[in-house]
C-alpha cells in the first residue's frame, strides 16, 4: 500500500473505481487540460491565507470542501443570489454544481477539495 501527501501528489478518480496518480504543484495546474486521466474527479490537498483572486464554477458536478485546519467563509453564488458559508476545522460543504464560488479570510487553511472539475470556468474576483 502507498500512502500520498495530497499536498503534492494529487489523485483522479474515474468514476469506475480506479485513481490515478498526479505530481501536483505549478505543473500540474500549467498542464491540467492536457492530461486525460484528470477529466474526472480531482482529489486534492490546499493550503492558504486571505482572499482567492478569482470566482470559480464546475458547471457539471458538485465539488466537496474539508476544512483540515484554519478558518475561511465561503461565498456562493447561486441562482442571483449570494451566500457566505464560516468554515472552522472539520467541517465539510458541498457547492452545489453551477454556482459560483470563492474563498475568503482564510486564516491558515488547509483544505481537502473533491472536484468534478470538466468544464471548470474562473472569472476574477
Amino acid at each position: 500500500m502507498t500512502t500520498y501527501d495530497l499536498e503534492t501528489t494529487y489523485l483522479s478518480l474515474d468514476g469506475n473505481g480506479a485513481v490515478a496518480r498526479h505530481d501536483g504543484g505549478e505543473v500540474f495546474w500549467r498542464r491540467i487540460g492536457q492530461d486525460p486521466a484528470v477529466k474526472a474527479t480531482l482529489v486534492t490537498v490546499g493550503t492558504g491565507s486571505g482572499d482567492w483572486p478569482q470566482w470559480e464554477m464546475h458547471p457539471q458536478g458538485d465539488e466537496i470542501l474539508v476544512l483540515l485546519e484554519g478558518r475561511l467563509t465561503v461565498v456562493l453564488e447561486e441562482d442571483g443570489k449570494r451566500r457566505e458559508v464560516a468554515m472552522t476545522p472539520g467541517s465539510t460543504l458541498v457547492v452545489p454544481k453551477g454556482a459560483w464560488h470563492r474563498a475568503v479570510a482564510q486564516q491558515d487553511v488547509r483544505m481537502l477539495f473533491v472536484t468534478y472539475g470538466p468544464g471548470t470556468t474562473h472569472r476574477p474576483a
